[in-house]
């Protein structure tokens, strides 16, 4: 991923918490000479052994799984919020852009067992069920469904290179900077408000 030295994230912490709020990423491979893609949940997790790995899981009858075996490397992409940045919010003339927070991770995936994938499972329905006023778990659900949990391919991604952009106006000089975020605030867009919200973080 191409980032310019100015909005290189490299804050392991921050990477990491990235990666938990917004894994619903995209894992791209390449498979019988083409580039293939899924957009699923990946989740951040961790080794027996300590190491940071990535997990998923996605359907048996995706023909992107049978790239897997032929070339492990795959890429995984998380995008955070994103805007329009018009260059009237600036005292200046200049050129309008967009601003964004992307991370994207390279490694080598394989295929786990089933009753690893059926952890996974637990996880992630544990995780996204904790604020059900009726939670579901993976524990509780019949035999006959959990036979569906056959037609899925769990896997785990051993990291190799994490690349993270954050890229949010930090060649504006602090007038500009606030000027960006009072714009901002001001669009009702969910997605330009959240930017809005991680530039107050970073320069108050």
């Amino acid at each position: 991923m191409y980032t310019p030295e100015l909005y290189k994230n490299e804050d392991p912490e921050s990477i990491r918490t990235f990666l938990k709020e917004n894994s619903f990423g995209i894992l791209i491979n390449q498979t019988n000479g083409k580039l293939c893609a899924t957009h699923i949940p990946i989740e951040l997790g961790i080794t027996a052994e300590g190491k940071e790995i990535l997990e998923g899981h996605i359907s048996k009858l995706n023909p992107q799984a049978e790239g897997f075996a032929e070339n492990d490397q795959v890429l995984a992409v998380f995008t955070g919020p994103h805007s329009y940045i018009s260059s009237s919010w600036y005292d200046h003339e200049n050129v309008p852009t967009w601003n964004y927070i992307a991370v994207h991770v390279y490694g080598r995936i394989k295929i786990v067992d089933y009753d690893t994938s059926v952890e996974q499972l637990k996880k992630l329905v544990d995780k996204y069920e904790a604020n059900s006023e009726n939670p579901v778990r993976v524990e509780n659900l019949s035999a006959k469904t959990m036979r569906e949990a056959r037609g899925i391919f769990g896997f785990e991604i051993e990291i190799d290179e994490i690349q993270a952009t954050k890229k949010l106006s930090q060649n504006r000089d602090d007038h500009n900077y606030q000027n960006i975020i009072s714009e901002l605030q001001k669009t009702e867009n969910p997605q330009s408000i959240a930017v809005a919200k991680e530039m107050s973080k970073c320069r108050k």
